[in-house]
C-alpha cells in the first residue's frame, strides 16, 4: 500500500507542477511536504492533549532525524540528488535556523503555548512566501513575450482535478498505511516496558516518517529529485513550526522537554540540520556516499537508543567513538568534498592549442 500511495502522490505532484508552471522545488516544500507530514501533526497532538508530552516531542524530533539522517540517505544511495540555488539561499536556513530556536526554546525543559504559537505564525509566513512565488510565476507566464503568454494560456487551460485527486489519494494511502503499521508497533513496545520518549523518537517517528520515505525515495528513483529533496527540508519545517507549535499550543502547560532530548536528541537534530550545509553545497547535489554516511549515522543513532534504554556500556562506546573519531573523520571528508567541488575542472581550464 505504502509504495503504490507513494507512487500515486509522486505522479500528482509532478503533473501539477507542471500545469501549475512551478517548479517542482516548491511542490515539494509546500504540498508534499504539507501532505507527508500529516501523520505527525495527528501523533504529536493527540499525544501533547492526552498528557504524553514525551511521546509528542520523541515524535518530531525522531521524525526530523529521520527525514535528514535515513530518507535523505536512502533517496541519494538510490539516486544522486539535485540541490536548487533556490533551496540553499532560503529553505535550508530556515531548517538550519527552525532547528536552533526549538532548541533554544526548549531549555528550560519546556516549550510554553507563547513559544508555540510564534512557531506557528511563523510557520504560516513561511507558507505564504511560498504561495507568493508561485503567484509570481504564473503571473509571469501570463505578462511575458508571446512564448510565455502562449505557455500560460496552456497552463490555465489545464485542468488540475487529475492531479488533486492523485495527491490526495497519495496522502490518504500513506497516511493510513503509516497509521496502522505504527499503532500495532507501539502496542508492542509498549507490552516489553520501552519508554516514552524512546518509543517516540524510533517507532512512532519512524512509522509517522513512512509517508516522507516513501515519497521522497519514489520521487529520487523517477528522477524528480527537487521533490526528493524539497520533501525532506519542507517536512522538517513543518514538524518544528506546526507539528511542535500546535503541540504545544493545546498542551494546558506547553510542551515538557525530557532531559535526555535536551541533553542528546534536540542537539542531534540541529546537527543533522547543520550538516546539510556543507553537503548540498558540494556541487549542488547530495551524493551516494552521502548517502550512505547519512543512513549510517542514523544507524548507530538507533543503536545508541537502544543501548541507553538497555543500560548497556555501549552507549558510551559509540558516544565517545562519535565525538572524538567518526565525527572529526566525517567533518575532513565533507571539507575535502566541498573544497573539490570548489575547485576548477579540467574541463573549465583554458586550453594551449599549438599555433598552426
Amino acid at each position: 500500500m505504502l509504495p503504490a500511495s507513494g507512487e500515486l502522490l509522486i505522479r500528482g505532484a509532478s503533473a501539477c507542477a507542471a500545469r501549475l508552471g512551478v517548479p517542482p522545488l516548491v511542490m515539494g516544500l509546500t504540498v508534499v511536504a504539507f501532505g507527508t507530514s500529516a501523520p505527525e501533526r495527528v501523533v504529536s497532538l493527540d499525544a501533547s492533549l492526552s498528557g504524553h508530552a514525551d511521546v509528542a516531542v520523541g515524535n518530531v524530533v525522531g521524525s526530523n532525524l529521520a527525514n535528514v539522517l535515513l530518507i535523505l540517505g536512502l533517496s541519494a544511495a538510490a539516486s544522486p540528488l539535485v540541490v536548487s540555488p533556490r533551496l540553499l539561499r532560503w529553505d535550508l536556513p530556515w531548517m538550519v535556523g527552525a532547528s536552533a530556536m526549538l532548541f533554544f526554546c526548549a531549555r528550560d525543559g519546556r516549550i510554553s503555548r507563547g513559544e508555540g504559537a510564534a512557531f506557528v505564525v511563523l510557520g504560516l509566513a513561511y507558507v505564504a512566501w511560498s504561495l507568493r512565488g508561485i503567484r509570481l510565476t504564473r503571473a509571469a507566464a501570463t505578462t511575458g513575450g508571446p512564448a510565455e503568454v502562449a505557455r500560460g494560456a496552456r497552463l490555465h487551460s489545464a485542468s488540475l482535478a487529475g492531479p488533486a485527486a492523485a495527491i490526495a489519494g497519495g496522502i490518504l494511502g500513506l497516511a493510513a498505511g503509516a497509521h496502522w503499521l505504527v499503532a500495532g508497533a507501539v502496542a508492542v513496545a509498549t507490552l516489553l516496558g520501552v519508554p516514552e520518549l524512546v518509543i517516540g523518537l524510533t517507532i512512532v517517528s519512524v512509522g509517522t516518517s513512512l509517508p516522507e520515505l516513501v515519497a521522497s525515495v519514489m520521487a529520487s528513483l523517477r528522477g524528480e529529485r527537487e521533490i526528493a529533496v524539497g520533501n525532506v527540508v519542507g517536512s522538517n519545517l513543518f514538524n518544528i513550526l506546526v507539528v511542535a507549535g500546535l503541540s504545544a499550543v493545546v498542551a494546558p502547560q506547553g510542551l515538557a522537554v525530557a532531559e535526555q532530548a535536551l541533553a542528546v536528541d534536540l542537539p542531534a537534530m540541529v546537527l543533522a540540520a547543520a550538516v546539510c550545509l556543507p553537503i548540498f553545497l558540494s556541487g549542488l547535489a547530495v551524493a551516494r556516499w552521502e548517502g550512505a554516511l547519512l543512513v549510517g549515522y542514523y544507524g548507530i543513532y538507533l543503536a545508541w537508543l537502544a543501548a541507553t534504554s538497555s543500560g548497556s556500556p555501549w552507549a558510551e562506546i559509540l558516544r565517545q567513538a562519535v565525538a572524538w573519531r567518526l565525527g572529526p573523520l566525517t567533518l575532513v571528508a565533507l571539507a575535502v568534498s566541498l573544497v573539490r567541488s570548489r575547485l576548477p575542472s579540467h574541463s573549465d581550464a583554458p586550453r594551449n592549442d599549438p599555433p598552426r
